[in-house]
């Protein structure tokens, strides 16, 4: 397992700050990061966060999951690898 997670359902409302507060609860938070739109400039609704270890993210995980931040209801998860975009897509938005 690994110690950074992925957080749905994210209210357009949280930041990253609101964010690594809501986790720090559970323990210390590395990295707490609300993805933007760059063309809307607001939250895609959903996040990352890295606990300081894999313990603390499991525990996170497992108590925040279904829990209540800003109004919505947040799926927690482990965060996938991100994937190796091929070339095409690449050039796309160049």
């Amino acid at each position: 397992m690994q110690n950074k997670l992925f957080v749905g359902n994210l209210s357009w409302d949280t930041t990253d700050e609101s964010l690594q507060k809501f986790f720090s609860e559970i323990g210390e938070v590395t990295e707490a990061k609300v993805i933007v739109d760059r063309f809307k400039n607001r939250s895609k609704g959903f996040g990352f966060v890295t606990m300081a270890t894999e313990e603390l993210a499991t525990q996170a995980m497992e108590q925040l999951n279904g829990k209540e931040l800003d109004g919505r209801e947040l799926n927690v998860s482990i965060a996938k690898p991100q994937r190796e975009s091929d070339e095409r897509s690449k050039n796309f938005y160049r």
